[in-house]
């Protein structure tokens, strides 16, 4: 056997070995994450001026994010109207839907630069309630990241902040040191 074949080999191997460590640690969210009940989304919205907007949560497959549409508050300017976005998709959510967000997770703040950036400050319990894993990080940051540039076109980029702190990442596998803009390759 040659080198280059050896190495080969021993390179579709490590390919091998990590995707079976990708499927062993893939999130469980339906045996690990509990949904804590609270008013359906589809149900109507408390009396008020409303919007549509898109919410994310888990898909029945666990690997992939899927949309909801929601009533959510109206507001008059872009930085409270991400506020109440926000603050609808970290609210607890009924069956069968299963949120992203670790359960007591809550928005702090929400801050927008003139320039389209958005900075999340989440409560740190987005960070000791996460369930750990690759695709269960990838899917709590890009629901964040998501529900602010899917439904505000004009914010450009999420910069995800825990207890007023910029973090290097939640859980250890997504770099959260800049900030991400929108990547529906997680939604199905």
């Amino acid at each position: 056997m040659t080198a280059r074949r050896a190495l080969a080999i021993a390179g579709l191997v490590a390919v091998a070995m990590a995707f079976v460590w990708v499927i062993r640690t893939a999130p469980r969210w339906r045996s690990t994450t509990r949904a804590v009940v609270a008013p359906s989304p589809t149900a109507p919205a408390p009396p008020g001026r409303k919007i549509k907007a898109r919410l994310f949560y888990i898909s029945e497959s666990g690997t992939k994010l899927t949309g909801i549409e929601r009533d959510v508050a109206y507001a008059e300017n872009a930085a409270e109207q991400a506020r109440e976005i926000v603050a609808a998709q970290v609210d607890a959510v009924a069956e069968p839907l299963v949120s992203a967000l670790p359960a007591g997770t809550t928005l702090r703040a929400l801050f927008l630069t003139d320039n389209g950036q958005a900075f999340v400050d989440l409560s740190r319990e987005v960070v000791v309630g996460h369930p750990g894993g690759t695709v269960s990080e990838l899917l709590t940051v890009y629901t964040i990241v998501n529900v602010v540039t899917a439904n505000l076109p004009a914010i450009t980029s999420v910069q995800v902040l825990v207890d007023g702190k910029e973090v290097d990442t939640l859980a250890g596998h997504v770099d959260l040191r800049r900030p991400l803009a929108k990547n529906l390759a997680w939604v199905q």
